[in-house]
């Protein structure tokens, strides 16, 4: 069994899964606790992402999630791998996906300040999704569809609609791939 995880119940597209809230903290508290509740041999996590360098419509296999809003003196965890195996997975199943680290900041646009020029992905629950998953022994991989440019403040601007079109018309094929892993 696998658990579906997205931030929103219009990101999980019908499907049964966990909806785990906006932002880092909510995502991996309720991931943390599904993964206590059930047992699951692997996780997909999906939603939607802004991005620098990538069209609207894009998706984006994450390669590692980034907690972009942890600072400090002294050695601290602010990344989380996915599984290979489902990276791979991910990445054959959708035709023109892109593979790439999707950054996680509890703040749109908050990834900015800290991320180098060029391709960025970012997203707000992976880290949090990816940090719950890996502390449970639970392979796991991010999946975002791009929705708009990284630092754009007109909402109306952004394609929230494509973008999650887009998803519902992929999901099918990424659940089939992380449940045959």
């Amino acid at each position: 069994m696998i658990l579906l995880v997205a931030a929103t119940e219009r990101e999980l597209c019908g499907y049964d899964g966990l909806v785990c809230g906006v932002g880092p903290v909510e995502a991996a508290a309720a991931t943390a606790r599904a993964l206590a509740v059930h047992e699951f041999r692997a996780l997909l996590h999906v939603g939607l992402a802004g991005a620098r360098g990538l069209d609207p419509g894009t998706l984006v296999v994450g390669t590692e999630s980034v907690y972009c809003d942890l600072s400090a003196e002294w050695p601290l965890v602010d990344r989380a791998v996915p599984d290979a195996r489902l990276v791979d997975l991910a990445r054959r199943a959708v035709q023109g996906a892109v593979t790439a680290p999707i950054h996680t900041s509890a703040a749109v646009g908050g990834a900015c300040d800290t991320a180098s020029p060029g391709l960025m992905v970012e997203a707000m629950e992976g880290f949090g999704v990816l940090r719950a998953a890996a502390l449970a022994g639970v392979p796991a991989v991010e999946v975002r569809v791009i929705s708009n440019a990284v630092g754009e403040a007109d909402r109306s601007r952004w394609d929230v609609a494509a973008a999650l079109d887009a998803l519902e018309r992929t999901l099918p094929e990424l659940v089939a791939a992380v449940a045959r892993a």
